[in-house]
């Protein structure tokens, strides 16, 4: 028998963080508006760390991070959930308590001085792999990293790195056996900004901005490797696919936030002695927009499911990603019609949201990128069709 309930627990923690940003994030959204106005995208500063401490002290703290870390270890269908809640909100917060997981593959050295301090948020990370010409192919990434006694040189250049301008490290892929390639050519770093390297920022359409990372002859010494050498791609694709179900499920809150707010106006909005939801057009983009979150829902949770049950779900994670992504885009473009003139101006935050929802069709891994998985798997027998379960 299929058993789609969610756990008492699960509901009461749903419940609860929606209960935190509902009272503590989404009156905030204002000031956040204003604040982009004025070239002060986001929180003000020193904001997002007292939310952080303020959800600390009610329990949300560290949703994915071990326990021996100080964190909850939820697993992934809880965090599918509670990204869901966060992303009702277009207000930059995230929880605290988290870190890269690839840190967690350091040496207990490098847990003390850089996982430790990254969980309690003492110190900023940021994940460097994407490159000016290596965007959707990591493999093609050309920032070299040369032995020089027991250093290492780095040289090359990183692009589209979030928290680039605001990391005091960077955990940096670099090519250390250009005859392997990936498979073995292909180390990860920890690399302090106090090394040398520097970053410029990239404006961007949505939230706050992007940045470039530039190396040039920054010496790194080897203890600073994480993993093996040589090994750092295996790394970087832990990184980039063992989340990625957390894309659709921040989409598919948004998502229904925004219908919630289509919903509402539709019924208080009258044109032609009528409201607007007594007219076809309006209710069909309702239904469709209904029907397209139930099923992206689903379809997330089942990834969640796979990966907290230790199956392999990448194929579902690519579907799921693809999915949500473009449901989300299509969700809030119909919201912003149903809207109309209002919605285009900077007076109500579905512009905002506009802008903020194109970048998931880009960001953990294009919409091209995720087709390409899929139909390569099929082809390859890897996925099966009319499969149920795992």
């Amino acid at each position: 028998m299929l058993d789609f309930s969610l756990s008492d627990d699960q509901v009461m923690v749903r419940n609860s963080v929606r209960a935190f940003i509902d009272k503590e994030i989404i009156p905030l959204e204002m000031q956040v508006l204003i604040n982009e106005r004025r070239g002060r995208p986001g929180l003000e500063p020193g904001q997002q760390r007292d939310l952080q401490l303020k959800a600390k002290s009610r329990g949300f703290w560290g949703f994915t991070t071990p326990k021996k870390y100080g964190g909850a270890a939820v697993g992934a269908i809880m965090n599918s959930l509670v990204c869901m809640e966060r992303g009702r909100t277009f207000v930059p917060f995230k929880f605290g308590g988290s870190a890269d997981n690839i840190l967690f593959s350091g040496t207990d050295s490098q847990k003390q001085e850089y996982l430790i301090p990254t969980i309690e948020g003492e110190r900023v990370s940021c994940f460097a792999i994407t490159e000016p010409g290596a965007g959707s192919d990591a493999t093609a990434i050309r920032t070299s990293a040369v032995r020089d006694g027991d250093d290492w040189i780095i040289n090359g250049e990183k692009t589209f790195i979030a928290n680039g301008d605001e990391a005091d490290f960077a955990i940096v892929f670099a090519v250390t056996d250009p005859k392997r390639g990936a498979s073995g050519g292909i180390t990860c770093f920890l690399v302090d900004r106090t090394m040398g390297w520097r970053s410029y920022p990239i404006a961007i359409m949505g939230e706050g901005c992007l940045a470039s990372l530039v190396f040039e002859d920054v010496r790194v010494p080897s203890c600073n490797i994480v993993g093996e050498l040589g090994w750092g791609f295996r790394l970087a694709m832990d990184w980039i696919g063992g989340g990625r179900y957390e894309v659709p499920s921040v989409a598919l809150g948004a998502s229904e936030r925004l219908l919630e707010m289509a919903i509402e106006y539709s019924k208080n909005r009258m044109s032609m002695g009528h409201p607007i939801a007594e007219y076809q057009a309006v209710q069909w983009q309702i239904a469709d927009s209904h029907v397209e979150i139930e099923a992206v829902k689903y379809l997330t949770l089942l990834t969640a499911w796979q990966a907290e049950s230790g199956h392999d779900a990448r194929h579902t994670s690519a579907i799921a990603k693809l999915i949500g992504s473009i449901t989300a885009n299509k969700i809030v473009d119909r919201v912003m019609q149903i809207h109309g003139g209002m919605a285009y101006t900077k007076e109500l935050p579905i512009e905002r949201w506009y802008r903020e929802l194109r970048a998931y069709r880009i960001q953990d891994g294009t919409d091209e990128i995720q087709r390409r998985a899929i139909a390569r798997n099929l082809f390859k027998g890897h996925a099966k069709l009319g499969v149920i379960g795992v």
